[in-house]
């Protein structure tokens, strides 16, 4: 008998512990196994930062913002999609993410089903589905 599929993985990454408690409720009740880092730095000590599925990623954070943290992960991890989430947009945002490999920027305000589904995009677009 074939085992069920895995459940894919997201990290998150927020400097906000409440935002970080909600954000493992919404995903690991929509079936994404969660393992969250209150900062950058702590992704980036981890013993396994590279068994994520997509990362999820804070902008505004006081050690090493969102966009440094997601071009040193396309330094080591070229292929694993990661998602930018912020509360203070601004005009260049977007093309900074971009050059920095982020494939999605979302406002926080507006995570609920927007973030659900562009994780699901991103991750099927990484398998190719």
């Amino acid at each position: 008998m074939a085992s069920p599929p895995a459940q894919p993985t997201v990290y998150v990454v927020d400097d906000d512990d409440a935002v970080l408690g909600s954000l493992r409720f919404l995903l690991e009740t929509d079936g994404f196994a969660v393992r969250t880092f209150r900062n950058a730095t702590a992704l980036l000590n981890a013993t396994s930062p590279s068994g994520a599925d997509c990362y999820v990623i804070d902008y505004k954070m006081p050690d090493i913002n969102g966009i440094e943290l997601a071009g040193r992960l396309r330094q080591s991890d070229s292929d694993t999609p990661v998602i930018l989430i912020t509360g203070y947009p601004d005009e260049n945002i977007s093309a900074r993410a971009k050059a920095a490999g982020v494939k999605d920027v979302i406002l926080k305000p507006l995570l609920d089903e927007n973030l659900v589904k562009g994780i699901r995009r991103a991750i099927q677009n990484r398998r190719g589905n």
